[in-house]
């Protein structure tokens, strides 16, 4: 179980300490949490809220109940590596030890929480072949692992990850049709019972147990080592299996006019990965919750990566971007010819100066040819520019094609570096094999080498690189605002509503929002060129507190949000990181309401699907004090035209529960900061 500290302190009033995380570990021989008696084991979390039984009997099983029930039946777990078999099903008595640890961990970049107290029981399962099974028990979710002490390197053949659940359970199923994949599928909400072997998913997966309780399943600490998709268990068993790609021999660019951006793998060798045999593995995470606002809170993917590794962090800066793509760079009223060069992005700086956006990301254009990652084009300068925004305070990030900076990795990275650059954006990587994931590493460290931020696109699911290097802002491998460009269908307010308790429960997801052109469904029409989204103005709004991204975009035009100077009073001002998170009220795919705190000031998002709602705000999480309260909620003709809203400034205390009312695909969006009480006006009353 996680929980939150102030910005200044620890949750027992102490001072922070100068390191970034503190750990204390208890070593015990005999522990009243765990019990083993003929190769049965009981890990139980520091609350006992979770335990995971374990069985070695020819195999290993593990089980997981949340306050005694059952919410993961028997499910086996092995790995096999080249020439010793399967690590499991090996003769000899395991030997076994428990630790229990507390970590204090200061975020370099906090996506939810400034800080975070976490405690967890552990146990280790070392077997006769020198492998070693790691289970970890938090109260929110549970998690295991391999660790291997094998000489050399190794060659692992396969592994089998199962997660088979009792009664008859949905999910919120990201259907693929191949491995080589944005990850950006549609939740379908589906039995279990009718996904067989054949089908398959990208992680996270979010499972339905029907009473309340939910399973999210993911991955953390993916290093080296090929991403974790799930099939149907088959055999007679609901729920999964883990799906894996094998280590890619050949690729082959598509012909397809874009620069051979797409590289399927065309030959693959007869294993997942080739490593060093003396390593750990990736974390397969089970997050249990009973609240469906439990998933908006957790970082247990944070918690189970690698710690931080970057000894310098003062240079990393979140903030909110410009962005030119999504608007196709229409900027109108002004006297030169708008496109890709260097007077429009001057005219997108100066609009990011003016409303305090701290950086410019310019996309796919800025390149002469896009698979040279040195080259540019003679209508874009990127020194003038850089040196442009310095002197406004705005900073430029670059798109670049991924297989063009492998190439040329280093002399990017240099290039990049000396003219001043903040970060890149890489995009269309499409894969998660063990070299696609060595490439995410080695583009995070040569890029923290050279104080670059970075933005994956084109991106698997994030699974906890950020927390060992901070530099990793943001991930797509999400529906994001980029597909109402093309008119397919994948974003709509109902998607939009089930994202915050699956893909974003895995990190900061680079959904872009902002769209100033809003429809209804009858009203929304495909245009790329000026593109609109579906759902209210302040459903857009809100997500710039809903949806977390510590690089986030607007997607719209200078131009028109120059001509919403109400809405830009709230962009303008809302952050991009959090110093605390409270999930205030919540079910998935239907509605959610969440508080951000940063500094003295709270923000407040709510958003509903195509349903209309009226919620009521519970202003209770505040110290006592009057506030004063500025709202961006839907207009009374939002469900005829998107763009309608009410701005309102008003008083609100500690003791106040505020009524709301959402449109279908509507929102809210509130701003709180201290006020004097004078004037103070209840809103509990009638």
């Amino acid at each position: 179980m996680t929980s939150r500290l102030p910005a200044n302190a620890f949750a027992d009033g102490s001072p922070r300490w100068n390191s970034r995380v503190f750990i204390l570990i208890a070593w015990l021989s005999a522990w009243p949490s765990a019990c083993w008696a003929n190769h049965v084991w009981t890990l139980k979390s520091p609350t006992s809220r979770l335990a995971v039984k374990v069985e070695y009997d020819d195999g290993i099983r593990y089980t997981v109940s949340i306050h005694g029930q059952e919410v993961i039946a028997p499910s086996a777990m092995d790995l096999k590596v080249a020439g010793k078999g399967w690590l499991a099903r090996q003769s000899g008595d395991p030997t076994a030890t428990e630790r229990s640890q507390s970590e204090r961990i200061d975020f370099v970049v906090p996506r939810k929480y400034r800080q975070l107290k976490t405690k967890y029981n552990e146990l280790e399962l070392r077997l006769a072949n020198g492998a070693t099974l790691v289970f970890r028990a938090y109260d929110e979710g549970v998690a295991y692992r391999w660790k291997t002490t094998f000489s050399g390197e190794i060659k692992i053949e396969d592994e089998l990850a199962q997660f088979v659940f009792p009664g008859q359970p949905s999910a919120w199923f990201p259907e693929e049709e191949s491995i080589f994949s944005h990850q950006e599928r549609v939740y379908k909400y589906v039995p279990l019972a009718e996904v067989g072997p054949e089908r398959f998913c990208s992680t996270g997966v979010l499972v339905d147990l029907k009473d309340g309780r939910k399973i999210y399943i993911s991955e953390s600490d993916l290093l080296s080592y090929p991403g974790m998709f799930l099939r149907g268990a088959g055999e007679g068993k609901i729920g999964f299996a883990g799906k894996f790609a094998p280590y890619p021999l050949e690729t082959q660019p598509l012909n397809d006019n874009q620069n051979g951006r797409n590289a399927p793998v065309t030959k693959a060798a007869n294993y997942l990965a080739k490593t060093t045999g003396r390593r750990t593995f990736p974390w397969r995470v089970m997050l249990v919750t009973e609240k469906d606002t439990e998933l908006l809170q957790s970082e247990i993917i944070f918690n189970l990566a690698a710690p931080n590794v970057l000894k310098d962090t003062s240079w990393i800066k979140p903030g909110k971007a410009a962005w030119d793509w999504w608007n196709d760079i229409n900027v109108t009223g002004v006297d030169f010819r708008a496109g890709v060069n260097t007077a429009t992005y001057k005219y997108y700086i100066d609009f990011a100066a003016d409303h305090g956006v701290e950086y410019l990301l310019i996309d796919e254009g800025w390149n002469a040819d896009p698979a040279d990652i040195l080259s540019e084009r003679s209508d874009v300068n990127i020194q003038e520019l850089v040196d442009y925004g310095k002197k406004k305070n705005v900073r430029i990030l670059l798109w670049v094609l991924w297989n063009g900076l492998n190439e040329k990795l280093n002399a990017a990275m240099t290039k990049f570096e000396k003219l001043g650059v903040a970060g890149i954006k890489v995009d269309f990587m499409q894969r998660d094999d063990q070299w696609m994931v060595d490439f995410y590493g080695r583009v995070a460290r040569e890029a923290a080498k050279h104080h670059l931020l970075v933005d994956f696109h084109g991106a698997y699911k994030p699974t906890g690189l950020r927390r060992q290097y901070p530099n990793v802002m943001t991930s797509e491998g999400v529906t994001g605002m980029e597909q109402y460009k093309w008119g397919d269908e994948k974003a709509n307010p109902e998607q939009e509503l089930v994202l915050p308790f699956v893909r974003m429960v895995a990190g900061p997801m680079d959904f872009t929002p902002g769209a100033m052109t809003n429809a209804n469904k009858a009203s929304w029409r495909w245009n790329v060129g000026l593109p609109m989204s579906e759902g209210t103005r302040c459903h857009q709004l809100a997500m710039y507190v809903v949806y977390e991204s510590p690089l986030q975009m607007l997607c719209d035009s200078p131009t028109r949000y120059r001509q919403e100077t109400q809405c830009m009073k709230f962009l303008s001002a809302v952050p991009s990181v959090w110093d605390d998170t409270i999930a205030l009220d919540a079910k998935v795919g239907d509605y959610v309401v969440v508080a951000r705190r940063s500094g003295d000031q709270w923000y407040i998002g709510a958003m509903t699907d195509w349903t209309p709602r009226e919620l009521k705000l519970d202003f209770s999480f505040l110290p006592n004090g009057g506030y004063k309260l500025e709202s961006w909620s839907d207009g009374v003709n939002a469900d005829r035209n998107g763009q309608d809203f009410r701005y309102r400034a008003q008083q609100v205390s500690s003791t106040d529960k505020l009524p709301i009312k959402l449109a279908p695909g509507g929102g809210w969006a509130g701003r709180i900061k201290s006020a004097s009480a004078a004037g103070k006006v209840s809103l509990s009353a009638p």
